[in-house]
């Protein structure tokens, strides 16, 4: 007697067959599901990206001191090393050649090179690109090109079957499926706006910039980052979601960068511990910590021990939820709280202000201070009687830690200028080519010369 098996576990069993088995168009008179259709009509929007460029090499700490340089006879040009990378893309205009892939896929670029599925190679240039959602925008000729449909990220569900398209390791355009394994990961770079897409779909080097799509064929999703210690695949891969990702791609397209509103607060994740101590009967919210004088939360009266609960109407269950979504908003966003104070819920209105008037675009720093966040000096006792600008944050490895900043610095002087506000820092900066900070470190005084 024969036995009848669904289609289901017929495919289950086709899993394991040997990779020289033929497999059957059909089961039980009916088509073997398949792909193939789909990737086919998706696969000339994910493109390959081949990088040329140079990144400045660490010296020495001590070829930062003019003499050392002088006696050691160290060029007083920064030394350069030549790289090669390749990443993903994914064509998401064809009418404007705009194509979305990662900022760290882009970063130092010299010459960027875009391979199409039908062979063709097209120059590319940067349109704009931002670290902190590690999104970047670049553009090619806009000629014969195929783009991809944008689905909706916020309509995804943890269990939903998606598709991964990209070049891994070079082997251009590679499908790997599985599904959506969690939703609204953060935590692996604390700087930057996280919001990931949690993937078991196989990702791997190169994969970075490539396309996580539905099974319609939708883009939902750029891929970005895995969790590994090998460097291959584990089964955890991240992507950015493509609602985050197109927001971020309106704003480079008309500025050329990301103009951020900023709330100008210092929040934290309210734990059950403190919401014991504030008699807080919710455990959800983001704690405000610090008000910075003048910001937009200063102006709407968001106070210090404030627990903001909700924005635009939406819950906010922790601060990284509250940066990620004031993060995507634009200077001049009218946006609604809802905080508690003293017990009492409360709605306060905020119109954000430029990040630039409490903090420095990177583009303004000299190079020996990339990778520094300067803001101005929070209005404290730690602070009381001091002038100048506060060093908020230093990234690992960057120029400005190489050189010794820390964060919590303060800078005091450039040259013999005397700094009381992020203002007189850009002037001062500005008007000379070599510089020496002043900085305060706690009760000393050091020098730092770039």
């Amino acid at each position: 007697m024969a036995v009848r098996v669904s289609i289901a576990a017929a495919i289950m069993l086709l899993s394991a067959w040997s990779l020289k088995a033929a497999l059957p168009l059909e089961v039980e008179g009916q088509k073997v599901p398949t792909l193939a259709p789909m990737i086919k009509e998706v696969a000339p929007s994910v493109v390959n990206i081949a990088i040329r460029g140079s990144v400045e090499v660490a010296n020495n700490p001590f070829f930062d001191d003019p003499f050392f340089r002088r006696f050691f006879n160290v060029p007083d040009q920064p030394q350069r090393r030549q790289f090669q990378s390749a990443g993903s893309g994914v064509i998401v205009d064809a009418e404007n050649g705009y194509i979305l892939t990662n900022a760290h896929v882009v970063s130092n670029a010299e010459e960027i090179e875009v391979s199409l599925l039908d062979d063709r190679t097209l120059e590319a240039k940067v349109i704009g690109s931002d670290t902190g959602s590690d999104i970047a925008v670049i553009q090619v000729d806009p000629v014969s090109l195929d783009q991809i449909a944008l689905g909706d990220s916020d309509r995804l569900e943890v269990g939903d079957f998606v598709v991964a398209i990209g070049n891994p390791f070079g082997f251009t355009n590679t499908v790997t499926s599985g599904i959506v394994s969690a939703l609204g990961r953060s935590g692996l770079n604390r700087d930057a706006y996280e919001d990931f897409i949690q993937t078991d779909a196989p990702i791997n080097p190169g994969n970075s910039g490539g396309a996580l799509i539905t099974l319609t064929g939708e883009l939902i999703g750029i891929n970005s980052a895995i969790i590994s210690n090998s460097g291959g695949n584990l089964g955890i891969g991240f992507a950015i979601p493509i609602n985050m990702a197109r927001s971020i791609m309106d704003q480079i397209v008309e500025f050329g960068e990301v103009r951020r509103g900023l709330l100008g607060v210092n929040i934290y994740t309210l734990t059950p511990a403190l919401a014991e101590a504030y008699g807080l009967e919710t455990e959800q919210g983001a704690l405000v910590a610090q008000v910075m004088p003048g910001s937009a939360a200063e102006k709407a009266g968001v106070e210090a021990g404030d627990v903001i609960v909700e924005l635009e109407g939406n819950p906010v269950d922790d601060a990284g939820e509250l940066r990620n979504a004031v993060g995507l908003l634009r200077v001049g966003d009218v946006v609604k709280l809802e905080v508690i104070r003293d017990g009492k819920r409360r709605k306060l209105t905020a119109e954000l202000s430029s990040t630039d008037s409490q903090q420095l675009a990177a583009r303004e720093l000299p190079a020996g201070l990339q990778g520094a966040e300067l803001s101005e000096l929070p209005d404290n006792r730690d602070y009381r009687g001091i002038d100048g600008v506060l060093v908020a944050a230093v990234e690992a490895g960057s120029a400005a830690a190489r050189r010794g900043l820390q964060e919590g610095d303060v800078i005091t002087k450039v040259n013999r200028t005397r700094i009381d506000s992020l203002s007189t820092f850009r002037e001062a900066i500005a008007a000379s080519e070599s510089l020496v900070l002043t900085i305060r470190r706690g009760s000393a005084h050091l020098l730092l010369i770039l």
